[in-house]
């Protein structure tokens, strides 16, 4: 079995957090009713689940199961 590449786990990781950051702002923004405050929370979103998330991706590639 092909492993997937260290640069598409990258893009992949990038673009899936970029829409989730969205969402996350938008809905920071409706309960907060503050932009500066729901772009500091999709900030801080952005950077900590797009590392979680790369690990993550990283760590299931190499579990045989369900392969």
């Amino acid at each position: 079995m092909s492993q997937e590449n260290i640069k598409r786990s990258i893009v992949k990781t990038v673009s899936w957090r970029v829409l989730g950051t969205l969402d996350t702002v938008i809905i920071s923004y409706l309960i907060t009713g503050t932009l500066a405050l729901a772009l500091s929370i999709g900030g801080v979103e952005l950077i900590s689940k797009m590392v979680l998330n790369f690990f993550h991706e990283r760590t299931w590639n190499n579990i045989k199961w369900g392969k």
